[in-house]
């Protein structure tokens, strides 16, 4: 599972016309010049070496992880979350479920290891409430899953999605009852690319940094601009409605960046909503009922994405005072209108862990710092860091750098890029609880300067980055054991609770899934909860699609109106 990096897809139609496509087996860190008798040498690049460290790291901690993973929590299948009537089968229905699954499927599509079982139920990621499922079964089709989904239904056992397994919410896990986790990792194949309509069609399980690694290989200038964590897939950035360091510039999920969507519904009929058109009128927009809606009312199979031209890039690093003068100057410079593709906020304590770390090849001033990353032509790029360097200046800024080439921008950027692998050089020995809110660009100083006084208030140490053009901020708490585990979480409580206070959200882009469930009522008020389970329950009126996340319930509710 650690070794899994490439997308293993099949078949490509570009224009119309098939091709094979080799899997995508890239080597970020080593450069190959042909020498004169025509044979390959390996030369290193400052790059490659921060790759390779960067993974070492990471490969390091997920590994400890995945050998040494919380025990399993018992479950116990036709228990149902304790607002919902016990409709689901009994256990005998559920043996059942699978003598049928593994009757319909090859051995190696349906399986009952328990190791497997555990990855599928707990994520490494997050730090809430999780169970195992009872079996996971590998879908390699729209078709296989319609027939996962009929036994699903048949026998009254529910169902969870899963693909990339990037989880942060406690979006995919079982929560109080056994069920099927539907793996849908395997179909990462790209369908069609349309390079003149500028969008292409790729099932659900793609990862979004093949899908551009892909475009680039092929010498198409277009990106599909939505970046969340590495290894996400397009039917969980659906499902959680994501986006990433280029939302300031692209926007999220819930643009227009998903055309349409093939999705099978608990009915297993499917269903695709709508055409390849950039726009249509044609009713409301039944794409965007699935977007966030974490695998509750239907699974995504196949999506139509639509693309962005790949731009010239640039990036330049400025430290503030305070993150109110940082945050001062980016709204100034956003509302004139300079072309940037992403700005990021890294505080004083992120600043410290990234230099720590050793991932960035350098080391950085330890105070709250802005990544800006510009976009455009060399003449626009160029007038933009001038812009930016004024405006930053006006604001207070101690210092400001600008790459000079393509090489020294990726390494600048990737010091932003490895924060949260730096975070664990803070506390040896730590694991993390990284979460996100959301607030009016106003309100971000208030919120954060809130938040890191209550972590030093109560001896945790954490670090804070954010998108910051969007007022959408990430904390990372480090813990090393319960004690401190339960710190954390009584702190992120209260982080999510002053979010909504300064009138933002509960989650920026993770998601809701276990996590953030209790907030929804404050954060949206009844009226709207209740429609969301109107809709639910209409679609999937056996409550069978990834029970026990989102939807809250009354007596969980932060506050209960």
């Amino acid at each position: 599972m650690l070794s899994r990096s490439v997308s293993q897809r099949a078949l490509l139609l570009v224009k119309g016309r098939p091709t094979v496509v080799r899997p995508r087996i890239g080597n970020l860190a080593v450069r190959y010049n042909a020498t004169s008798a025509g044979k390959p040498t390996v030369t290193w690049s400052n790059t490659g070496v921060f790759v390779v460290a960067t993974l070492t790291g990471v490969i390091g901690y997920w590994g400890s992880l995945y050998l040494n993973p919380p025990p399993p929590k018992a479950v116990a299948a036709g228990k149902s979350p304790a607002s919902e009537p016990s409709a689901y089968g009994s256990l005998d229905d559920l043996h059942k479920c699978i003598e049928e699954l593994q009757a319909i499927f090859p051995a190696d599509q349906v399986t009952l290891n328990q190791d497997v079982i555990h990855q599928h139920g707990y994520s490494t990621n997050a730090h809430h409430p999780a169970a195992d499922p009872s079996v996971v079964v590998y879908a390699h089709s729209t078709e296989e899953v319609v027939k996962v989904v009929n036994l699903s239904r048949k026998y009254k056992i529910p169902i969870s999605p899963y693909s990339g397994g990037t989880s942060l919410e406690g979006n995919y896990g079982s929560a109080n009852y056994a069920g099927i986790s539907l793996d849908l990792s395997n179909m990462d194949k790209i369908l069609e690319i349309h390079e003149a309509d500028g969008d292409m069609v790729v099932q659900a399980g793609a990862r979004w940094d093949d899908i551009n690694a892909q475009l680039k290989d092929d010498g198409i200038p277009l990106f599909f601009p939505l970046d969340p964590g590495p290894g996400a897939t397009i039917g969980g950035m659906i499902s959680t409605g994501c986006s990433g360091t280029n939302a300031v510039r692209y926007g999220t999920a819930k643009a227009e960046w998903f055309l349409n969507a093939t999705v099978v519904l608990p009915s297993g009929e499917v269903i695709k909503t709508r055409r390849r058109a950039r726009k249509s009128s044609a009713g409301f927009d039944t794409t965007k009922l699935f977007i966030g809606a974490e695998g509750t009312l239907g699974i995504v199979t196949e999506a139509t994405i639509r693309l962005a031209p790949l731009l010239p890039t640039a990036v330049s690093v400025s430290q503030f005072p305070s993150v109110e003068a940082a945050t001062r100057a980016v709204t100034e410079i956003l509302n004139k209108g300079v072309p940037i593709q992403c700005v990021e906020l890294c505080d004083d304590k992120q600043m410290e862990a990234i230099n720590r770390g050793g991932f960035a090849g350098r080391s950085y001033p330890e105070v709250d710092s802005i990544f800006f990353k510009f976009q455009g032509s060399p003449a626009a790029i160029k007038e933009a860091s001038n812009v930016t360097r004024e405006i930053c200046k006006k604001h207070g800024s101690t210092g400001f750098m600008s790459a000079k080439n393509q090489q020294e921008s990726d390494d600048l950027w990737h010091a932003r890029k490895t924060a949260l692998w730096s975070n664990l050089a803070m506390v040896p020995g730590s694991r993390a609880w990284s979460t996100d809110v959301c607030v009016p660009m106003s309100r971000l100083p208030q919120l954060v300067q809130e938040t890191k006084e209550d972590m030093a208030k109560n001896g945790i140490v954490g670090m804070v980055v954010g998108h910051v053009g969007d007022g959408n901020f990430h904390t990372s708490l480090l813990f090393k054991n319960e004690e401190e585990l339960e710190k954390c979480k009584e702190a992120v409580h209260r982080m999510v609770e002053r979010a909504i206070e300064l009138d933002g959200t509960c989650t920026g882009e993770h998601g809701v899934g276990v996590g953030k469930k209790e907030y929804l009522y404050q954060e949206l008020g009844p009226g709207t909860v209740e429609l969301m389970k109107t809709i639910k329950r209409t679609l999937d009126p056996y409550n069978l699609f990834n029970p026990g996340k989102l939807y809250p319930d009354e007596k969980l509710s932060a506050h209960n109106y």
